[in-house]
């Protein structure tokens, strides 16, 4: 009698032969082994991978590829905080423009030599702006519309207030409606010249302009004698002799006062060219006058 049994089945029952053999191992045998799995370095059995393994896998490669996302960001946020900066840079410029200072360009030679054509001034806005006025002396920058010159006809339209807006942020030329002179009275003074030869008067007190009228310029070539209304100022360009101001416009309606609250800021430095950087200061002139009546004697 032989004594070899067959090999057991995985459930333990003895394993068939033959035809039955086949069948039933094709239908219960699973893979096989591969030589990594046959044998662990010491000998015993290699466990098998668990079914959680390729998700790992796949958790890390998909944790991987967020991590290339990650090296990206930096430079969005980057380019996020540039355009933010420039943001802000633009709207503290337009809000300077709007209510700190504005630039504008001289136009003409009517305030020459203390301003020449083309020069770029600095008006400032703060000047007047809590509860201070113009004083004698003073170069403003003003809107002639009302007093230099006429009213527009009819209501503005919407294209007239836009740019009326980009004007007040500095996004649009000021045009030919903006002027600058020297302010001589203010409301309550009696500005008076009794023509060429003679210094103009203001309250009874002669002004000693030498120190900026051009060279070779009279006070005034035209006798007037007028009283500025409260709130309105008398004013000329330094260069008489090529200046349209107040006296040109003593019998117009306005009587050629500029009102105070249609000056935009005080001129106070000129910044380019850069050969003629300079501060446009009060001259001494007006100190006589000091006291004798009028806001210019206020802070």
């Amino acid at each position: 009698m032989s004594t070899h049994e067959p090999p057991a089945d995985r459930d333990g029952s003895p394993a068939p032969t033959g035809a039955d053999s086949l069948s039933r191992s094709a239908v219960v045998s699973g893979p096989e082994p591969s030589p990594e799995r046959q044998a662990a370095p010491d000998g015993g059995p290699v466990p098998e991978q668990s079914e959680d393994q390729p998700e790992a896998a796949e958790k890390d490669g998909e944790d991987g590829e967020s991590g290339g996302d990650g090296e990206s960001e930096p430079g969005r946020s980057r380019s996020r905080d540039l355009l933010l900066l420039v943001g802000i840079c633009l709207a503290a410029l337009l809000l300077v423009n709007a209510f700190v200072a504005r630039p504008f360009t001289v136009p003409s030679g009517s305030m020459e030599d203390t301003l020449q054509p083309g020069d770029r001034l600095i008006a400032n806005q703060l000047a007047y702006a809590f509860g201070g006025h113009p004083r004698r002396g003073d170069i403003v920058v003003f809107d002639g519309v009302g007093s230099f010159l006429p009213e527009p006809a009819g209501q503005p339209g919407f294209w007239d207030n836009v740019r009326s807006v980009g004007r007040d942020l500095g996004l649009v030329p000021a045009g030919n409606t903006v002027y600058v002179k020297r302010v001589i009275g203010v409301g309550g003074d009696r500005v008076r010249s009794t023509g060429p030869g003679a210094p103009l008067t203001v309250n009874g007190v002669p002004v000693d302009e030498t120190s900026y009228l051009a060279p070779g310029d009279q006070p005034s070539d035209v006798a007037f004698d007028v009283v500025v209304p409260p709130g309105e100022l008398f004013v000329l360009g330094d260069h008489r002799s090529a200046s349209r101001d107040s006296r040109d416009h003593l019998g117009e309606p306005g009587g050629g006062f500029v009102p105070a609250d249609k000056v935009i800021g005080r001129a106070d430095w000129v910044v380019y060219p850069f050969s003629r950087l300079t501060g446009l200061d009060r001259p001494s002139a007006f100190t006589a006058v000091t006291g004798t009546g009028g806001h210019g004697d206020q802070g």
